[in-house]
């Protein structure tokens, strides 16, 4: 069982910025894909980004140029910076990992993922 301990979260004005970080347990975190996800109020669960083993990146259209994914593998943490914020930006967001396997996804769907964190708040008002 992978434990994933997300923070960063709070309440931002349209057009600040927050950094989101997601600490994992694990000896292997080195191997692991890594997403982020979100969800608002009322609606689906969504993707926002992810992150391969070999550092590969990508984003959903929405969040494209406003936010960057990364990890630190010394610290067993992936990062999502969010700049540029707007109120359709508020909802809970989630960290997920994949552990390695032979099979090939697109890292787009929560169905990719193994585990997931417990969620962080992000708010943005107007």
């Amino acid at each position: 069982q992978v434990q994933l301990v997300e923070s960063g979260g709070g309440l931002v004005q349209a057009g600040g910025s927050l950094r989101l970080s997601c600490a994992a347990s694990g000896r292997t975190f080195s191997s692991y894909a890594m997403g982020w996800f979100r969800q608002a109020p009322g609606k689906q669960r969504e993707y926002v980004a992810s992150i391969t083993s070999g550092g590969s990146t990508y984003y959903a259209d929405s969040v494209k140029g406003r936010f960057t994914i990364s990890r630190d593998n010394a610290k067993n943490t992936v990062y999502l910076q969010m700049n540029s914020l707007k109120p359709e930006d508020t909802a809970v967001y989630y960290c997920a990992v994949r552990i390695p396997r032979r099979t090939l996804v697109t890292g787009r769907s929560e169905r990719d993922y193994d585990y997931w964190g417990q969620g962080t708040q992000v708010t943005v008002s107007s």
